[in-house]
């Protein structure tokens, strides 16, 4: 009598990307660095920073992206030029537009606040901004994985290394000026003379600046 000969079906390739990610750590680095100014000014201080890797092309982005979807590079090229028009389309509209697995993307701006009504001009708006806000499970994602910190002493020496027993606590954008003394900006700022992380100067809710941000339709 035949019996049906039994076949070992390959893991799907998201799968072993999901495994694989699991492993993974952030890797942060803890540098001895000297205190130009502020409350350790004239002290060495160890500061913590994200160590990055280097920046994903677009193109390498979208050629994952087709390996795992399974469609061809050219029709994720196109799609992915179509979402990106939509997404700037309507967020300059003031939309507040969902990023599929990431979150929601709006623009937004930071002003000068003032008494009475006839001092408010267009020349009150210092910066426009681009308000990102993640999701829950990219948030989980975050919380859950594992952060590694090297240390390095002021010669650029390893002279420890951490594995991280913190409560995974992520950051709310939208209430920024709560839980940062850096207001947009990233990493650790000590002594008041390293800054990490964002592109922005943040007010941090300092001064006169208001946070004016567009309706959400």
């Amino acid at each position: 009598m035949e019996t049906e000969a039994s076949t070992v079906r390959p893991e799907p390739l998201v799968k072993n990307h999901e495994k694989q990610r699991k492993i993974m750590a952030l890797k942060v680095k803890a540098k001895e660095q000297y205190q130009n100014i502020g409350k350790y000014a004239g002290k060495y201080r160890y500061v913590m920073m994200p160590e990055l890797y280097t920046a994903l092309a677009q193109d390498k982005v979208i050629k994952e992206a087709a390996l795992r979807s399974g469609v061809s590079k050219g029709v994720m090229q196109a799609c992915w030029d179509a979402a990106g028009e939509v997404i700037k389309a309507w967020a300059t509209e003031g939309h507040s537009v969902a990023l599929p697995g990431l979150g929601t993307m709006r623009f937004g701006l930071r002003a000068k606040s003032v008494a009475s009504v006839n001092d408010v001009r267009a020349s009150l708006i210092t910066s426009r901004r681009i308000i990102f806000t993640p999701d829950v499970d990219l948030k989980d994602e975050l919380k859950n994985t594992a952060v590694q910190i090297t240390c390095y002493d002021r010669d650029g020496k390893e002279v420890k290394r951490v594995t991280s027993t913190d409560d995974g606590t992520v950051e709310d954008p939208e209430n920024e000026g709560g839980n940062t003394q850096n207001g947009e900006n990233g990493g650790t700022q000590e002594g008041g003379n390293t800054n990490q992380g964002g592109s922005t100067g943040g007010n941090g809710g300092g001064g006169g600046n208001g946070d004016e941000e567009p309706n959400e339709n």
